[in-house]
Order: C-alpha cells, then sequence, then structure tokens
C-alpha cells in the first residue's frame, strides 16, 4: 500500500507563488508515475501535471505549461509542484496521486492523498 501525503497550499495573490510538495511512502510498480490534479467544488478532478519516478519525463496541462512546474527528489521520495504567475481561476483542491504510469484521467491514478487548498485572490 502506497500513502500520498501532500503538504504546502494556502492563500496567494494573483501573479504570486506558491510550491506543493507529495511525499510517497514507499516505492513500488505501482507508483512508477506521479501526477497533481485538481478539483473545484464537484466538479471532476481534473489533470494538472505529472511526472515519471525517474523525472526524466514530465507532461502538463496547456492551462499551466510555462507557469507551473513539477520536479522529484527521489532521495526523499518527494515530488514537488511550482506554482507560478498565479490566476484566480487556479483556485482549486490540488490532489497529488501516484499510479503505475503517467496519466491525464484521474481514473488511472491508484493512490491519492487527502488534498489541499490552493486559493487565489485577485
Amino acid at each position: 500500500q502506497v500513502q500520498v501525503v501532500e503538504s504546502g497550499g494556502g492563500l496567494v495573490q494573483a501573479g504570486g507563488s506558491l510550491t506543493l510538495s507529495c511525499a510517497a511512502s514507499v516505492r513500488t510498480n505501482r507508483n512508477n508515475a506521479m501526477g497533481w490534479l485538481l478539483q473545484v467544488r464537484v466538479k471532476e478532478r481534473e489533470f494538472v501535471t505529472t511526472i515519471t519516478w525517474s523525472g526524466v519525463s514530465t507532461h502538463y496541462a496547456d492551462s499551466v505549461k510555462g507557469r507551473f512546474t513539477i520536479s522529484r527528489d527521489n532521495a526523499k521520495n518527494t515530488q514537488y509542484l511550482q506554482m507560478n504567475s498565479l490566476k484566480p481561476e487556479d483556485t482549486a483542491v490540488y490532489y497529488c496521486a501516484a499510479g503505475s504510469t503517467m496519466a491525464t484521467m484521474a481514473s488511472l491514478y491508484d493512490y491519492w492523498g487527502q488534498g489541499i487548498q490552493v486559493t487565489v485572490s485577485s
């Protein structure tokens, strides 16, 4: 069983930056990739970005390209999401997830964190 724990988040003004962290308890063949997805109220979870365990490959949603950067520190089993130039529409609950492969669909991730609120004020 893989446990995923997020940290960071909070309230920031538009144009500001935040960094989210996500630690995985263990490495297995079911968490070869990790990602971030967001959810606004009762809407479906939307893909933000994903990265392979090695950190070599990444993929971003068009809405965050050039503003968000995903990275990994394998020594700490931790991934990071650096969020720059934040916009009010980035306001959401952000979830860290782990799966066997890079994916944009929430259903393809096997393990989830509890979610962390990011609020961007205008």
